[in-house]
């Protein structure tokens, strides 16, 4: 039985590692891993001449080169949807600390220590007027960026009894469907922007999104006095931009997730050291469902949540000896040649399961007998074709 090899980077809950078995092994030492679950450490795929897959414990993947790996036919995994509890819950916290002037009250407190309660009930009675708030209720909040975790803070938002609008351009509909019907789909940033009390932006970072925060066809449109939160990326915001409204009183606050030099210490931005994932419960959902993904992948060729490949899963039958998989360029007379091929070597077809993302096409082969390593090197030597695999299955219950 065939042992795979897995490196992990930063610190992966135990409670996700634990679902690896005895076909596993597992070390922070691996040097060339067959699969890798990593948190936020950049990766570079060079040291890893082996590597069939990439299982990120979060769900932005902006740490791994995707390009570079599908063009090596190396999966790429995320968990989406594992820490939006978390995330959704924090935005909030930090906005009502925003808004209530929690931060400067507590220090204001702290400043207050070595005083008799006399001296201190006086100066809360005379001062806690400077630090008066204003409540969420009644406001209306933008959210941009319709996944999981901006979902949540819409739906969230209402139960905040604020007015809320969503943007996505791109909205996928498993997330739509979970959104409450009371949000309002703003037709374009603008129609959001314009009357938006509250900004929130959950989006992944990409070549389209980077700077996506900035001052024409953003700011330009945003209502005077609106409070700008991320808590996605930090290069999702243009931070001079951002810099420039808070002068110009466009925005009255910035509440990020980022730290930066030009964002410490300004009196107009509330900065948490990147948060947003960081509880027990989201660092397990995360790791959980990330060795899930890379297992279901290595032992069976399944894909579910991968960012660079198409997803598609099949269970196969008793009858099938043999799992063949194979990685292609998205171009036409794929299934026939490779069908043809196999066919050519007497090879029984039970199941063949093809998907495709426009750029790269996956197929699932289901065969009734072995795959020897010269058809499977025949089937590689072709063009358009990026990787192939066999995955023996007669071990289960032969």
């Amino acid at each position: 039985m065939k042992q795979f090899k897995i490196k992990t980077i930063n610190a992966i809950a135990q409670e996700g590692l634990t679902l690896f078995n005895d076909r596993f092994k597992v070390s922070p030492e691996e040097s060339n891993p067959e699969g890798i679950v990593v948190r936020s450490s950049k990766i570079d795929l060079a040291p890893y001449p082996d590597l069939l897959a990439i299982a990120r414990a979060g769900a932005g993947v902006n740490n791994i080169p995707v390009d570079e790996a599908s063009e090596k036919g190396i999966c790429v995994f995320n968990t989406p949807g594992a820490n939006a509890n978390a995330v959704v819950e924090l935005v909030y916290t930090s906005l009502g600390i925003w808004l209530r002037n929690v931060e400067k009250s507590i220090e204001f407190c702290q400043g207050l220590t070595g005083k008799n309660d006399e001296d201190i009930n006086r100066e809360v009675e005379a001062r806690k007027k400077i630090f008066k708030g204003e409540e969420m209720a009644g406001k209306t909040l933008a959210v941009f960026g319709l996944g999981k975790i901006g979902v949540g803070v819409a739906n969230a938002g209402l139960h905040h009894g604020m007015r809320v609008l969503g943007f996505d351009p791109f909205p996928a509909m498993d997330n739509i469907h979970h959104l409450a019907p009371e949000v309002t789909l703003a037709r374009s940033r603008k129609e959001a922007l314009s009357e938006a009390d509250f900004i929130s932006v959950h989006m992944p970072l990409n070549k389209n999104t980077r700077g996506y925060v900035t001052e024409k066809d953003f700011l330009e449109f945003v209502k005077d006095g609106a409070v700008l939160i991320n808590y996605a990326r930090g290069p999702i915001i243009d931070e001079d931009a951002v810099l420039a409204a808070l002068v110009s009183g466009k925005l009255k606050g910035h509440i990020s997730d980022f730290p930066s030099v030009k964002f410490l210490g300004h009196e107009k931005i509330l900065v948490t050291p990147h948060l947003g994932a960081s509880t027990a419960e989201s660092e397990e959902n995360c790791a959980t469902m990330a060795v899930r993904e890379l297992k279901n992948y290595l032992e069976f060729g399944n894909i579910v949540h991968s960012v660079n490949f198409p997803n598609i899963e099949t269970i196969p039958t008793v009858d099938v000896h043999t799992r063949l998989t194979v990685i292609n360029k998205d171009q036409p007379g794929m299934i026939g040649m490779i069908s043809n091929m196999l066919g050519g070597e007497k090879i029984n077809i039970i199941n063949y399961t093809n998907k495709s993302n426009g750029a790269l096409g996956y197929n699932i082969i289901d065969c009734a007998g072995p795959v020897s390593e010269e058809v499977q090197s025949k089937i590689a030597q072709q063009e358009g074709v990026l990787r192939v695999r066999v995955i023996p299955l007669e071990i289960r219950g032969r």
